[in-house]
């Protein structure tokens, strides 16, 4: 991947990426952290890439492990703490605001599935590929 390809990916995807790790690590700094080890990775990866699409599937799947290690990582070493307080997007309308709070009430991993499917178009099978769940 050259150097312009790379830049490129980083514009195209860099507030995709962001907002997948913040919906699965729930803070700001822990979700900036996984979206710049994505793209480390990815500038350090020998993978031969289809096309554009077939980047951002790539970048999908190892944002969304790169959350997985990290939390594991930080919960091990009870460095996480559910308690801390993330900070919450301002939006247009109340009725926005109610929906970002339900959706902010469930599960990490219901969270993330929410928004994979809804935001990110993925398909049901995919989601479950990503991250190694039954469908």
């Amino acid at each position: 991947m050259t150097e312009d390809n790379f830049i490129n990916c980083v514009k195209r995807n860099k507030d995709r990426l962001y907002l997948i790790a913040f919906s699965y690590m729930g803070k700001q700094y822990d979700a900036e952290d996984a979206v710049q080890n994505v793209f480390l990775k990815l500038w350090k990866s020998n993978t031969e890439f289809n096309d554009n699409e077939h980047i951002d599937k790539w970048l999908t799947k190892v944002c969304v492990n790169e959350c997985k290690r990290t939390l594991k990582y930080l919960l091990r070493h009870n460095s996480f703490s559910a308690s801390e307080e993330c900070a919450t997007p301002v939006f247009d309308s109340e009725k926005n605001y109610d929906l970002y709070n339900a959706v902010q009430s469930l599960k990490r991993n219901e969270r993330l599935v929410i928004h994979l499917f809804y935001f990110e178009d993925l398909s049901i099978n995919e989601i479950s590929s990503y991250l190694g769940i039954k469908e």
